[in-house]
């Protein structure tokens, strides 16, 4: 079974065992549909134990809140800080035209408007504004803003993503 990282649990929220969790994509509240979500330490990890969803609601700009049937109270809040959501694939809505999950972006590579290999997808940040793509050629590391104006094609099942972005930047 594939799972999908869709968030993390970044602290508990109230005395009740609810968490707050930041996550890692544009509509997290279309996630309460799904009554069963994963938990596990390590996003690239092969353990992932199964929590039966007794509440979502949207928190601040972007963020939610959630709490478990598992999660009684605060302190089972806090044991489960830092842990990653996730879900299987199939479980997930797929995704519309021009729009991905960050699992299916890492790994590419990634290539300039010359041809030339940057390198291939590491891992993706949030940081408000916009997703950056990091991505990593040996030592270089690079930083890409996934926007429009910089990422101008996507193939997921080409293994490839395209950019405007010159190699020494």
């Amino acid at each position: 079974m594939t799972m999908i990282v869709l968030g993390r649990i970044v602290g508990p929220f109230g005395v009740q065992g609810w968490v707050r969790v930041h996550p890692f994509g544009d509509d997290p509240l279309s996630w309460k549909k799904m009554r069963q979500w994963w938990l596990g330490t390590d996003p690239d990890g092969k353990v992932w134990m199964p929590y039966t969803l007794s509440g979502c609601k949207e928190h601040g700009k972007g963020g939610i809140v959630a709490s478990f049937a598992e999660v009684p109270d605060r302190n089972g809040a806090e044991a489960v800080d830092g842990y990653y959501i996730a879900a299987p694939r199939e479980a997930l809505p797929k995704p519309d035209a021009d729009e991905y999950y960050w699992a299916d972006l890492v790994g590419l590579e990634v290539h300039n408007a010359s041809g030339v290999v940057l390198g291939k997808v590491i891992c993706l940040m949030s940081t408000g504004a916009h997703d950056v793509l990091q991505v990593q050629d040996g030592d270089t590391e690079r930083l890409i803003p996934f926007v429009a104006s910089y990422v101008t094609a996507v193939d997921i099942d080409g293994g490839r993503i395209s950019v405007e972005w010159d190699a020494d930047w």
